[in-house]
């Protein structure tokens, strides 16, 4: 009976003085901080299905060995081990390096949605797919034609011929291929000197 008593008053003792007991509103209040810093970040969930996320999930998972929630430079090493690749010290600290913060899954989320909204590289991408069409410095409307209505991100035959209404197609059917790519290279720059005008 006296140890239920000395329960009693303990409890009471906590409830009665918080002040004394800092340190578990802040660790409260902490986790009240992460999970608004979620609730900030979660645009990029949206980014991607549901299916999507579980996968990556999943990923993350299996590459974070150390099952700290964070995916570091030994855990990078330990995933590329399992696949009986060797990574560099520079590679690892390369990739590492990617994210403005600790990796965590929703830093990796924000790294992967970048890395499919396009980067620094979108001209580069543009003018290899087209170099490969090239033939003489021209490319041939047909094959071309065939090409974005069947493969990748398949073009209708209204959205082709909407393309071609805004290129210089000589009488043969064939496509100045430098006058193309300087169009769709440079058309971002020229629509934002465009408006700043």
């Amino acid at each position: 009976m006296a140890d239920k008593e000395k329960k009693i008053k303990k409890k009471k003792a906590k409830e009665e003085a918080p002040a004394e007991e800092a340190a578990a509103p802040a660790e409260r209040q902490s986790s009240r901080g992460s999970r608004k810093a979620k609730r900030t970040g979660s645009n990029v969930f949206s980014m991607f299905s549901q299916k999507q996320v579980a996968e990556f999930k999943e990923a993350f998972q299996l590459m974070d060995h150390d099952k700290d929630g964070i995916i570091g430079k030994s855990d990078l090493r330990a995933t590329f081990d399992s696949l009986g690749r060797l990574a560099s010290e520079k590679e690892l600290d390369e990739m590492v390096g990617e994210a403005s913060g600790p990796i965590n899954f929703t830093q990796l989320l924000t790294l992967f949605a970048n890395r499919m909204s396009g980067g620094s590289d979108d001209d580069d991408v543009v003018i290899n797919a087209f170099k490969t069409f090239d033939k003489d410095g021209r490319i041939d409307s047909e094959k071309l034609r065939h090409a974005l209505m069947t493969w990748g991100d398949k073009f209708s035959g209204d959205e082709v011929d909407e393309a071609y209404d805004q290129m210089d197609i000589d009488d043969k059917g064939f496509i100045d291929t430098q006058k193309l790519i300087t169009m769709l290279t440079a058309s971002a720059e020229d629509e934002e000197g465009g408006e700043a005008a």
